[in-house]
């Protein structure tokens, strides 16, 4: 069974920053993408970063390129997105996602319970 957990939500000021980590099990770590993407209730989600596994091959949401970075670590099969220079626009769910199929930084397949980020002003 396939379980991504996310955890490293939680409350900052703009500008701040947070870390946030995806444990994978159950699932194939050389999986096509996996990213995260962010969802309000009642929203749309927003492919907010993704990085392909065959090749490292990175995509970013215009929103957050150049303040976002998304790395994985095959050995401890886990996946992270560092978050830096937060504003209170990034206030969202955040989840973890991995998948057979994407394009650019639309990567959705399984996802977590996600991690709520809170960016105050």
């Amino acid at each position: 069974q396939v379980q991504l957990v996310e955890s490293g939500g939680g409350s900052v000021q703009a500008g701040g920053s947070l870390r946030l980590s995806c444990a994978a099990s159950g699932y194939t770590y050389s999986s096509y993408c996996m990213g995260w993407f962010r969802q309000a209730p009642g929203k749309e989600r927003e492919g907010v970063a993704t990085i392909y596994t065959g090749d490292g091959s990175t995509y970013y949401a215009d929103s957050v390129k150049g303040r976002f970075t998304i790395s994985q670590d095959n050995a401890k099969n886990t996946l992270y997105l560092q978050m830096n220079s937060l504003k209170p626009s990034d206030t969202d769910m955040y989840y973890c996602t991995a998948a057979d199929g994407g394009e650019g930084v639309n990567c959705f397949g399984y996802y977590g319970q996600g991690t709520q980020v809170t960016v105050s002003s």
